[in-house]
């Protein structure tokens, strides 16, 4: 009731007046890398599942972050214009130019040419911003201090690195301005591929969300070095279906090494080395697993039956035992 009674002194018109699900007062930062040409944005929020409604993304098209007061609209129509060749300059000029409720919404807009467009709202809530640069824009509004956005501008300009850590730089600079007036609650990432897929389900590169968490931005993070750990298990499964057995290996290794505390990366090297005829080496990483998660010993049956493992009775006992 809070939200409602603030937007409805803002504008001054309950005709439009954004659904209490549609609030998101937030900082985020949506971008595009020119090494890579890849799309991504992210956010975080003292509000319930900030990512599934802030952040619209299309591969080889372009992202947008759409918060404050939300009027979702924002995303698909924005990546709808992007891609038809609208500039986000132009196309965010006219979106806002139709939005009876613009005084309140807070927008960002990039495309996969990297131009960026901003828009916040005379009424949104202090402390309120945004920036643009080259291949970025930055908004965020309620925030403790307003030295938010230049903070994330340098710490986004200053990173290296894959776009996914630029962002999560960006993101941690706003923290260490003291974010959220409110506190923190949720956030989320997307990454997406530079050229457009020919299928709706390709070409999503990351995509994290924390929908309820105290520390939203540690767990984020967290999850982002996570995936990068699958993104190595992942690579040594492409490697082996080349028979690239030692690049293989190698990515199984780094995966393992990323994510100590885990039996998934290590099982499925220890499989790898069975596969290649280095049984040795792989019995010790089986008792490493087994002992740390003895369900795991029932995995090499069933591997037999998915074809994955020879139906090699001897084989499977020494497995077994360890």
């Amino acid at each position: 009731m809070i939200g409602l009674l603030i937007c409805c002194l803002v504008l001054g018109d309950p005709g439009v007046v954004p659904k209490p699900s549609e609030l998101a007062h937030t900082y985020s930062i949506v971008a595009y890398d020119p090494g890579t040409g890849q799309l991504g944005g992210a956010v975080q929020s003292h509000w319930f599942s900030v990512g599934s409604g802030v952040l619209w993304v299309r591969p080889g098209v372009g992202v947008v972050a759409t918060q404050s007061f939300t009027r979702a609209a924002y995303g698909p129509l924005g990546l709808d214009a992007m891609a038809a060749g609208e500039s986000p300059t132009g196309a965010l000029e006219r979106l806002t130019e139709e939005d009876e409720g613009r005084a309140v919404r807070q927008v960002g807009f990039v495309d996969a040419k990297g131009r960026a467009a901003g828009f916040t709202g005379k009424s949104c809530i202090d402390y309120a911003c945004d920036r643009q640069g080259k291949y970025f824009s930055i908004q965020a509004n309620i925030m403790l201090k307003d030295t938010v956005c230049a903070a994330m501008e340098k710490a986004f300009t200053a990173a290296k690195g894959p776009l996914a850590h630029r962002l999560m730089a960006a993101l941690e600079a706003a923290q260490a301005e003291g974010g959220d007036l409110r506190g923190r609650q949720s956030a989320a990432m997307v990454v997406v591929s530079a050229d457009k897929p020919k299928h709706a389900w390709e070409g999503r590169i990351v995509d994290l969300r924390v929908d309820d968490h105290p520390t939203p931005l540690k767990e984020l993070k967290r999850l982002l070095a996570v995936h990068d750990a699958y993104e190595f298990m992942n690579a040594g499964d492409v490697a082996l279906e080349k028979n690239k057995i030692a690049e293989g290996l190698k990515a199984y290794g780094t995966a393992v090494t990323m994510l100590p505390d885990r039996v998934e990366p290590v099982f499925w090297q220890a499989y790898t080395m069975v596969t290649v005829g280095r049984l040795d080496e792989a019995l010790p990483l089986f008792k490493q697993v087994f002992e740390k998660e003895p369900v795991w010993r029932k995995m090499p049956r069933r591997l037999v039956k998915s074809g994955l493992l020879p139906n090699d009775e001897a084989l499977l006992k020494k497995i077994e035992s360890q």
